[in-house]
């Protein structure tokens, strides 16, 4: 059986089996439980997006999937009605982003580490700018997406993990911590991100970048977010930026090699490869600024060294990962002599014929 593999017809046959026998009988007839995270939605009304993906495959595949065959999230049964061509919607909201923690965990910092109520005006203000932050899809959010009374939830979820508190900690998660402890470390920086957030969000700058490829290989442990990390991004493809950093370098007699790894793309690639290179902004946003950029602050490395350095945080200099890289490569060889020696002993004492 194809898993996926369903057709608009048979969703709308599975939709109106279940609108003959009733949400219950259906669900109970095809032992699927009620949908915990999406719905489909049909003609103005809501189904659960599980049973309906799941009974559909008996009319394209000969049976229907089974509960524990699939998953009802958006990798699956979520993204097989989409592809039908159905809308789907979420039933409970969207994990918190980083982006979203900091800009709270500054709110719970200006408060003197404690929670905040929901009527708090700061808490409503907010509200109002997480709803502008363009992390999560409309189809994500349902009518109590980022509303006062979940940020100052998530206010005492910040609070009551502050070293400390002492009293019970809230439902907070791993995440609210690693913030918290990142504004307990380095206060200064952790301003200046939310600040930056914050003027990027109010003067539409941020609400415009849209997700970048990159967002789709990687946990985003990014040092200062999804939104400042796709404004770091596009700074990265100014093509005159780009243009600037490779003319100097020649002007100087230097190739174009990466300054990680030493990979030239004309030695390799011959003329297709002439002139190319991909150009990296060493210093992250929130410690430049906006439009102070130097071309000493940029670098030029190949596409695979680039994606190290930006796979998580804390984002290593280009002579950082040279020097990772030179270890490496040390590491192996002392490897490499140690495997070596043994042998060589053992022919030194094999008698010669």
């Amino acid at each position: 059986m194809r898993r996926g593999a369903i057709t608009r017809e048979s969703v709308l046959k599975a939709i109106a089996e279940y609108d003959e026998l009733g949400r219950d009988a259906f669900l109970a007839k095809y032992g699927f439980a009620e949908a915990r995270s999406y719905v489909v939605v049909h003609e103005g009304r809501e189904y659960d997006s599980k049973a309906i993906a799941g009974v559909a495959h008996q009319w394209d595949q000969g049976r229907a999937l089974r509960p524990d065959e699939f998953s009802g999230g958006k990798q699956q049964a979520a993204a097989w009605l989409k592809r039908a061509g159905f809308e789907v919607k979420t039933v409970k909201n969207p994990d918190w982003a980083r982006d979203e923690i900091i800009l709270a965990c500054q709110l719970v910092k200006e408060n003197g580490w404690k929670g905040l109520d929901a009527q708090d005006a700061r808490v409503v203000e907010l509200s109002g700018l997480l709803q502008l932050l363009p992390l999560h899809a409309e189809t994500e959010r349902n009518e109590k997406f980022r509303n006062p009374n979940g940020v100052a939830r998530k206010t005492f979820d910040i609070a009551t993990r502050h070293p400390e508190y002492q009293g019970k900690p809230t439902n907070g998660g791993a995440l609210d911590v690693a913030v918290l402890m990142e504004f307990l470390a380095r206060p200064d920086d952790m301003t200046e991100v939310a600040r930056l957030i914050r003027q990027g969000i109010a003067a539409g700058e941020l609400q415009s970048l849209a997700p970048t490829e990159d967002e789709e290989f990687d946990d985003y442990s990014a040092p200062e977010g999804r939104l400042l990390m796709r404004r770091h991004q596009a700074r990265e493809r100014n093509k005159g930026l780009r243009k600037k950093k490779i003319a100097s370098v020649l002007q100087r007699g230097g190739p174009l090699a990466c300054e990680a790894c030493g990979f030239d793309f004309e030695q390799i690639y011959g003329d297709r490869g002439a002139g190319y290179i991909e150009c990296h902004h060493v210093v992250p946003l929130h410690e430049a600024g906006e439009g102070r950029t130097k071309l000493s602050d940029l670098a030029l490395i190949c596409a695979n060294c680039h994606r190290m350095i930006h796979r998580r945080a804390p984002w290593p200099t280009p002579g950082e990962l040279r020097a990772s890289i030179e270890q490496k490569h040390a590491a192996d060889r002392r490897a490499a002599e140690a495997i070596a020696r043994p042998r060589r002993a053992a022919d030194e004492q094999m008698p010669k014929p």
